[in-house]
Protein backbone atom coordinates (compact mmCIF):
# COMPACT_ATOMS: atom_id res chain seq x y z
CA UNK A 1 0.00 0.00 0.00
CA UNK A 2 2.73 2.45 1.03
CA UNK A 3 4.87 1.52 -1.98
CA UNK A 4 1.83 1.99 -4.20
CA UNK A 5 1.30 5.52 -2.88
CA UNK A 6 5.00 6.32 -3.23
CA UNK A 7 4.95 5.16 -6.82
CA UNK A 8 1.80 7.15 -7.57
CA UNK A 9 3.38 10.39 -6.34
CA UNK A 10 6.70 9.59 -8.06
CA UNK A 11 5.03 8.95 -11.40
CA UNK A 12 2.68 11.94 -11.05
CA UNK A 13 5.64 14.23 -10.38
CA UNK A 14 7.53 12.71 -13.31
CA UNK A 15 4.60 13.23 -15.69
CA UNK A 16 3.96 16.80 -14.52
CA UNK A 17 7.62 17.69 -15.02
CA UNK A 18 7.62 16.06 -18.46
CA UNK A 19 4.70 18.26 -19.55
CA UNK A 20 6.89 21.36 -19.37
CA UNK A 21 8.12 22.59 -22.76
CA UNK A 22 11.73 21.67 -23.48
CA UNK A 23 12.86 25.30 -23.51
CA UNK A 24 11.66 25.69 -19.91
CA UNK A 25 13.33 22.41 -18.96
CA UNK A 26 16.61 23.72 -20.34
CA UNK A 27 16.31 26.90 -18.26
CA UNK A 28 15.83 24.68 -15.20
CA UNK A 29 18.81 22.64 -16.37
CA UNK A 30 20.98 25.76 -16.49
CA UNK A 31 20.11 26.54 -12.88
CA UNK A 32 20.58 22.96 -11.70
CA UNK A 33 24.00 22.81 -13.36
CA UNK A 34 25.34 25.49 -11.01
CA UNK A 35 23.99 23.62 -8.00
CA UNK A 36 25.39 20.28 -9.15
CA UNK A 37 28.77 21.56 -10.30
CA UNK A 38 29.68 24.42 -7.97
CA UNK A 39 27.73 23.66 -4.77
CA UNK A 40 27.30 19.89 -4.51
CA UNK A 41 30.39 19.20 -6.66
CA UNK A 42 28.78 15.90 -7.64
CA UNK A 43 31.50 13.31 -8.31
CA UNK A 44 33.85 15.96 -9.61
CA UNK A 45 37.05 14.19 -8.42
CA UNK A 46 36.01 11.02 -10.29
CA UNK A 47 35.10 12.99 -13.40
CA UNK A 48 38.34 15.02 -13.39
CA UNK A 49 40.41 11.87 -12.89
CA UNK A 50 38.65 10.06 -15.75
CA UNK A 51 39.06 12.99 -18.12
CA UNK A 52 42.70 13.69 -17.23
CA UNK A 53 43.71 10.05 -17.63
CA UNK A 54 41.74 9.63 -20.86
CA UNK A 55 43.12 12.75 -22.53
CA UNK A 56 46.70 13.20 -21.24
CA UNK A 57 47.51 15.32 -24.29
CA UNK A 58 45.04 18.04 -23.19
CA UNK A 59 45.90 20.93 -20.89
CA UNK A 60 44.20 21.54 -17.53
CA UNK A 61 42.25 24.39 -19.11
CA UNK A 62 40.95 22.10 -21.87
CA UNK A 63 40.03 19.38 -19.36
CA UNK A 64 38.14 21.89 -17.20
CA UNK A 65 36.26 23.13 -20.27
CA UNK A 66 35.18 19.60 -21.21
CA UNK A 67 34.24 18.91 -17.60
CA UNK A 68 31.86 21.90 -17.44
CA UNK A 69 30.30 21.06 -20.80
CA UNK A 70 29.80 17.50 -19.57
CA UNK A 71 27.98 18.56 -16.39
CA UNK A 72 25.72 20.86 -18.38
CA UNK A 73 24.93 17.97 -20.68
CA UNK A 74 24.43 15.55 -17.76
CA UNK A 75 21.65 17.72 -16.35
CA UNK A 76 20.14 18.11 -19.83
CA UNK A 77 19.92 14.33 -20.17
CA UNK A 78 17.94 14.09 -16.93
CA UNK A 79 15.29 16.43 -18.31
CA UNK A 80 15.38 14.79 -21.75
CA UNK A 81 14.81 11.41 -20.12
CA UNK A 82 11.87 12.83 -18.20
CA UNK A 83 10.48 14.48 -21.35
CA UNK A 84 10.36 11.08 -23.05
CA UNK A 85 7.36 10.23 -20.84
CA UNK A 86 5.07 12.54 -22.85
CA UNK A 87 6.86 13.23 -26.14
CA UNK A 88 4.69 12.35 -29.12
CA UNK A 89 6.03 10.22 -31.97
CA UNK A 90 6.07 13.30 -34.18
CA UNK A 91 8.09 15.25 -31.62
CA UNK A 92 10.68 12.54 -30.96
CA UNK A 93 11.16 12.02 -34.70
CA UNK A 94 12.02 15.70 -35.00
CA UNK A 95 14.50 15.66 -32.12
CA UNK A 96 16.11 12.24 -32.77
CA UNK A 97 16.99 11.48 -36.40
CA UNK A 98 18.49 8.21 -37.68
CA UNK A 99 20.63 7.69 -40.77
CA UNK A 100 21.20 4.50 -42.81
CA UNK A 101 17.81 3.06 -41.88
CA UNK A 102 17.55 1.67 -45.41
CA UNK A 103 20.35 -0.85 -44.81
CA UNK A 104 19.03 -1.80 -41.36
CA UNK A 105 15.48 -2.34 -42.60
CA UNK A 106 16.72 -4.28 -45.63
CA UNK A 107 18.43 -6.74 -43.27
CA UNK A 108 15.34 -6.99 -41.05
CA UNK A 109 12.97 -7.46 -43.99
CA UNK A 110 15.26 -10.23 -45.27
CA UNK A 111 14.85 -12.08 -41.97
CA UNK A 112 18.27 -11.12 -40.57
CA UNK A 113 18.28 -10.37 -36.86
CA UNK A 114 20.48 -7.53 -35.60
CA UNK A 115 22.66 -6.80 -32.58
CA UNK A 116 23.24 -3.09 -31.96
CA UNK A 117 26.22 -1.83 -29.97
CA UNK A 118 25.63 1.42 -28.05
CA UNK A 119 27.72 3.22 -25.44
CA UNK A 120 26.85 5.46 -22.48
CA UNK A 121 27.09 8.31 -24.91
CA UNK A 122 24.60 11.03 -25.77
CA UNK A 123 20.98 11.04 -24.62
CA UNK A 124 20.71 7.24 -24.84
CA UNK A 125 17.18 7.04 -23.43
CA UNK A 126 15.98 8.73 -26.63
CA UNK A 127 17.57 6.00 -28.75
CA UNK A 128 14.57 3.77 -28.05
CA UNK A 129 12.68 5.88 -30.61
CA UNK A 130 14.57 4.03 -33.36
CA UNK A 131 11.97 1.26 -33.07
CA UNK A 132 9.41 3.60 -34.65
CA UNK A 133 11.33 3.23 -37.91
CA UNK A 134 11.49 -0.59 -38.03
CA UNK A 135 9.18 -3.10 -39.78
CA UNK A 136 6.20 -3.91 -37.52
CA UNK A 137 6.67 -7.69 -37.61
CA UNK A 138 10.04 -7.82 -35.86
CA UNK A 139 10.69 -8.29 -32.13
CA UNK A 140 12.51 -5.28 -30.73
CA UNK A 141 14.26 -5.10 -27.40
CA UNK A 142 16.77 -3.21 -25.29
CA UNK A 143 18.97 -4.83 -22.67
CA UNK A 144 18.91 -3.19 -19.25
CA UNK A 145 20.20 -3.72 -15.73
CA UNK A 146 17.64 -3.58 -12.95
CA UNK A 147 18.05 -0.48 -10.74
CA UNK A 148 18.50 -0.86 -6.99
CA UNK A 149 15.45 1.28 -6.21
CA UNK A 150 12.45 -0.79 -7.28
CA UNK A 151 10.14 2.23 -7.68
CA UNK A 152 12.56 4.12 -9.89
CA UNK A 153 13.24 0.92 -11.81
CA UNK A 154 9.52 0.49 -12.51
CA UNK A 155 9.23 4.10 -13.64
CA UNK A 156 12.22 3.85 -15.97
CA UNK A 157 10.97 0.60 -17.49
CA UNK A 158 7.63 2.22 -18.30
CA UNK A 159 9.46 5.22 -19.78
CA UNK A 160 11.63 3.01 -21.99
CA UNK A 161 8.88 0.85 -23.45
CA UNK A 162 6.58 3.73 -24.41
CA UNK A 163 7.77 3.62 -28.01
CA UNK A 164 7.42 -0.12 -28.53
CA UNK A 165 10.66 -1.74 -27.38
CA UNK A 166 10.67 -4.56 -24.83
CA UNK A 167 12.96 -4.26 -21.81
CA UNK A 168 15.17 -7.35 -21.61
CA UNK A 169 16.97 -7.78 -18.30
CA UNK A 170 20.64 -8.58 -18.82
CA UNK A 171 20.55 -12.08 -17.34
CA UNK A 172 17.52 -12.93 -19.51
CA UNK A 173 19.13 -11.83 -22.80
CA UNK A 174 20.17 -15.26 -24.06
CA UNK A 175 16.79 -16.78 -23.13
CA UNK A 176 14.96 -13.97 -24.99
CA UNK A 177 17.13 -14.39 -28.09
CA UNK A 178 16.94 -18.19 -28.11
CA UNK A 179 13.15 -18.26 -27.79
CA UNK A 180 12.70 -15.92 -30.76
CA UNK A 181 15.28 -17.83 -32.76
CA UNK A 182 13.43 -21.09 -32.14
CA UNK A 183 10.20 -19.43 -33.29
CA UNK A 184 11.86 -18.12 -36.44
CA UNK A 185 11.16 -14.51 -35.39
CA UNK A 186 13.49 -11.77 -36.62
CA UNK A 187 14.73 -9.59 -33.76
CA UNK A 188 16.55 -6.35 -33.10
CA UNK A 189 18.28 -5.98 -29.74
CA UNK A 190 20.27 -3.00 -28.47
CA UNK A 191 23.11 -3.40 -25.96
CA UNK A 192 24.76 -0.62 -23.95
CA UNK A 193 27.96 -2.57 -24.10
CA UNK A 194 30.61 -0.39 -22.41
CA UNK A 195 29.84 -1.52 -18.87
CA UNK A 196 32.50 -3.07 -16.67
CA UNK A 197 32.19 -6.79 -15.97
CA UNK A 198 32.60 -8.04 -12.42
CA UNK A 199 36.03 -9.44 -11.63
CA UNK A 200 35.01 -13.08 -11.98
CA UNK A 201 33.50 -12.37 -15.43
CA UNK A 202 36.60 -10.80 -16.97
CA UNK A 203 37.68 -12.65 -20.12
CA UNK A 204 39.12 -9.92 -22.30
CA UNK A 205 40.79 -6.51 -22.05
CA UNK A 206 40.69 -3.72 -24.64
CA UNK A 207 42.57 -0.49 -25.28
CA UNK A 208 40.13 2.33 -24.58
CA UNK A 209 40.76 6.00 -23.86
CA UNK A 210 44.36 5.55 -22.76
CA UNK A 211 43.42 2.63 -20.48
CA UNK A 212 43.59 -1.15 -20.73
CA UNK A 213 40.12 -2.13 -19.49
CA UNK A 214 38.06 -5.33 -19.12
CA UNK A 215 35.17 -5.61 -21.57
CA UNK A 216 31.86 -7.44 -21.64
CA UNK A 217 31.90 -10.01 -24.45
CA UNK A 218 28.34 -11.34 -24.26
CA UNK A 219 27.10 -9.26 -27.22
CA UNK A 220 29.82 -10.66 -29.45
CA UNK A 221 29.13 -14.25 -28.37
CA UNK A 222 25.39 -13.97 -29.03
CA UNK A 223 25.94 -12.24 -32.38
CA UNK A 224 28.29 -14.95 -33.61
CA UNK A 225 26.37 -17.88 -32.11
CA UNK A 226 23.10 -16.96 -33.86
CA UNK A 227 24.54 -15.47 -37.04
CA UNK A 228 23.20 -11.95 -36.46
CA UNK A 229 24.10 -8.79 -38.34
CA UNK A 230 25.90 -6.25 -36.18
CA UNK A 231 25.76 -2.45 -36.11
CA UNK A 232 27.17 0.42 -34.07
CA UNK A 233 25.16 3.58 -33.37
CA UNK A 234 27.30 6.68 -34.01
CA UNK A 235 25.59 9.64 -32.34
CA UNK A 236 26.17 13.37 -32.72
CA UNK A 237 24.52 16.22 -30.84
CA UNK A 238 23.64 18.80 -33.49
CA UNK A 239 22.40 21.38 -30.99
CA UNK A 240 20.65 21.34 -27.64
CA UNK A 241 17.85 18.79 -27.78
CA UNK A 242 18.61 17.59 -31.30
CA UNK A 243 20.57 14.45 -32.17
CA UNK A 244 21.54 12.59 -35.30
CA UNK A 245 22.46 8.92 -35.12
CA UNK A 246 23.96 6.80 -37.89
CA UNK A 247 23.76 3.00 -38.03
CA UNK A 248 27.21 1.72 -38.99
CA UNK A 249 27.55 -1.91 -40.06
CA UNK A 250 30.59 -3.09 -38.13
CA UNK A 251 31.43 -6.08 -40.34
CA UNK A 252 29.81 -7.90 -43.24
CA UNK A 253 30.61 -11.33 -41.79
CA UNK A 254 31.12 -11.00 -38.01
CA UNK A 255 31.06 -14.80 -37.58
CA UNK A 256 34.40 -15.00 -39.42
CA UNK A 257 36.20 -12.70 -37.00
CA UNK A 258 38.61 -14.09 -34.38
CA UNK A 259 37.36 -14.15 -30.80
CA UNK A 260 37.02 -10.70 -29.20
CA UNK A 261 37.80 -8.77 -32.38
CA UNK A 262 34.20 -7.58 -32.64
CA UNK A 263 34.40 -6.31 -29.05
CA UNK A 264 37.65 -4.50 -29.89
CA UNK A 265 36.00 -2.96 -32.93
CA UNK A 266 33.11 -1.62 -30.83
CA UNK A 267 35.51 0.16 -28.50
CA UNK A 268 37.37 1.66 -31.45
CA UNK A 269 34.10 3.08 -32.80
CA UNK A 270 33.04 4.32 -29.36
CA UNK A 271 36.35 6.06 -28.69
CA UNK A 272 36.15 7.79 -32.08
CA UNK A 273 32.67 9.10 -31.18
CA UNK A 274 33.84 10.26 -27.75
CA UNK A 275 36.83 12.15 -29.13
CA UNK A 276 34.52 14.11 -31.42
CA UNK A 277 32.24 15.29 -28.57
CA UNK A 278 33.79 14.16 -25.25
CA UNK A 279 31.19 15.98 -23.16
CA UNK A 280 28.54 13.48 -24.30
CA UNK A 281 30.13 10.51 -22.50
CA UNK A 282 29.18 9.48 -18.95
CA UNK A 283 32.31 10.45 -16.97
CA UNK A 284 30.93 10.34 -13.42
CA UNK A 285 31.25 6.56 -13.08
CA UNK A 286 34.40 4.65 -12.16
CA UNK A 287 34.72 3.10 -15.61
CA UNK A 288 38.40 2.30 -15.21
CA UNK A 289 38.33 0.72 -11.74
CA UNK A 290 39.57 -2.65 -13.06
CA UNK A 291 41.97 -1.20 -15.61
CA UNK A 292 45.44 -2.64 -15.91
Amino acid sequence: MIDGLKYFFLKASWILLSLLPLWIMYRLSDALFYLLYYVLKYRRPVTRKNLSESFPEKSEVEIARIEKRFYRFLVDTFFETCKLATLSQKQIRRHMKFNNLEEVNADLNNGKSISLYVGHYGSWEWYSSMTLHFPPQIARGQVYQRLHNSLVDKLMQENRRRLGAENVEMHDTLRWIHKLHQQGTTSFLGYIADQSPSRHQIQHYVQFLNHYVPALTGTEKITKKYGFEVYYLDVKRMKRGYYEATFVKMHEHPQTLPNFQLTDLFYLYLEKSIRQQPELYLWTHKRFKFAK
